[in-house]
């Protein structure tokens, strides 16, 4: 039997620069970019005050009053992406003929209802337990995003959520494609959401001194692979894709945004949160992803990077495609989509891999903002501050978390 070949039939985005794919593409190639001051709630305190918000994203504009109440923010960013790929995917929970247990959901969410946690356990310290929200635990659970989703959608089959940090988005995807070649699903709704821009996100990770600090110029803050880069942008958003299997896919009549040949994932095992200098981890992943497509480095024409704009996660990522495509890295186009957005944490992954499948849709690069002067060791191309235009056949995209894991995705034009 031969293995079932897996198409993106949809997708949709919630980022700090378009609440669809169209306009967010189309801002990204502008260079425009979603880091500003952030407005959510009071950052004065805060060593970092900048972040990447979803200003345009307002929950009465898509959510009634009670649902609102009963849905964290992270879970409903998950289902506004959701709507959006379902509608691109021209799926219709409502008028689908097909057996709704063959329909999944697997996303991905590094930190979950972070929001909830913290206004329940304000609730806690300062009126007493008396107070606490009857549903908080609904709010705030990691798979509230996919259960939410999977009773919207009526996705009766696998509903799973991976929590591998920045990862996250990536593992969903690669369980996706597993349900789906193992005949376990024909259509599956997957990628990651995450709203941890909240007082407590941003106030641990600065602890971490992960975060840029460079509040009086937002713009410029996140800056993968130049030598002035001085951490991450904490960002929010969901992307969200539809996987479905080809011949499931033309009997409905899809268009097809391309195929996914295969992915790779591998743990570091070594640090909590720095990654192997060496890249061995995430070169492994990328051999992983090259082997189990059946294509060689040559193949690749371009590389959505993890890039997140700190010290030692950008010339890790730097060596590691080094280490994997040996001479052909310094022929293969690689930008980070961070650059634009900042870092969406466990859904990176999703919106980025959509990043990629509009690059080969247009034939069109986006690019690294903020480029100015390459670190040392960071020399290979990056699409410095503008688009550009080239066929790209094959692309990769690769997340990268805390905890040591490593994912990476190959997607390619679609070939009947």
């Amino acid at each position: 039997m031969s293995q079932r070949r897996v198409v993106v039939s949809g997708m949709g985005v919630v980022t700090s620069i378009g609440m669809d794919v169209d306009t967010f593409w189309s801002n990204l190639l502008e260079g425009m970019s979603g880091v500003r001051a952030i407005t959510i709630f009071d950052a004065s305190p805060f060593e970092v005050r900048i972040g990447g918000e979803c200003r345009d994203y307002k929950e009465d504009d898509h959510f009634d009053r009670k649902s609102s109440k009963r849905i964290d923010r992270f879970a409903q960013l998950a289902i506004v992406a959701a709507r959006e790929a379902a509608k691109s995917a021209g799926f219709d929970a409502k008028s689908y003929s097909g057996d709704p247990r063959r329909l999944g959901v697997i996303l991905g969410s590094g930190i979950g209802g972070l929001l909830e946690f913290e206004q329940q356990h304000l609730r806690l310290v300062n009126k007493g337990p008396d107070r606490i929200s009857a549903f908080t635990i609904p709010k705030l659970m990691i798979n509230a995003a996919s259960g939410n989703v999977a009773i919207e959608q009526n996705l009766q089959g696998i509903s799973t959520t991976v929590g591998t940090a920045c990862a996250s988005a990536g593992h969903a995807m690669k369980d996706a494609f597993s349900a789906i070649c193992h005949d376990e699903c024909d259509l599956v709704f997957t990628g990651g959401s995450e709203a941890a821009l909240t007082p407590l996100g941003l106030g641990a990770f600065a602890a971490m001194k992960a975060l840029s600090t460079r509040n009086d110029d937002p713009a410029r803050a996140s800056r993968p692979f130049d030598r002035d880069r001085d951490g991450f942008i904490l960002g929010e958003g969901a992307g969200l894709l539809v996987f479905e299997e080809l011949e499931h896919a033309k009997a409905r009549g899809a268009t097809i945004h391309a195929e996914v040949l295969g992915f790779g994932a591998t743990s570091d095992a070594t640090h909590i949160t720095q990654p192997l200098e060496t890249g061995e981890g995430a070169a492994v992943a990328m051999e992983q992803a090259l082997r189990q497509a059946k294509l060689t480095v040559d193949d690749i024409n371009y590389i959505n990077a993890h890039g997140t704009s700190t010290p030692l996660g950008d010339l890790a990522e730097t060596t590691a495609i080094k280490r994997t495509f040996g001479p052909a890295a310094k022929k293969v186009a690689i930008s980070s989509t961070k650059s634009s957005i900042g870092h969406l944490l466990g859904s990176s992954g999703g919106v980025e891999t959509i990043t990629t499948i509009m690059a080969m849709k247009n034939s069109t690069l986006p690019p690294t903002l903020n480029l100015d002067n390459p670190s040392e060791g960071c020399d290979l191309d990056y699409v410095p501050k503008v688009p550009r235009d080239q066929k790209i056949e094959y692309a990769m995209s690769n997340s990268f978390g805390f905890g040591g894991h490593n994912s990476s995705i190959l997607l390619g034009q679609y070939k009947p």
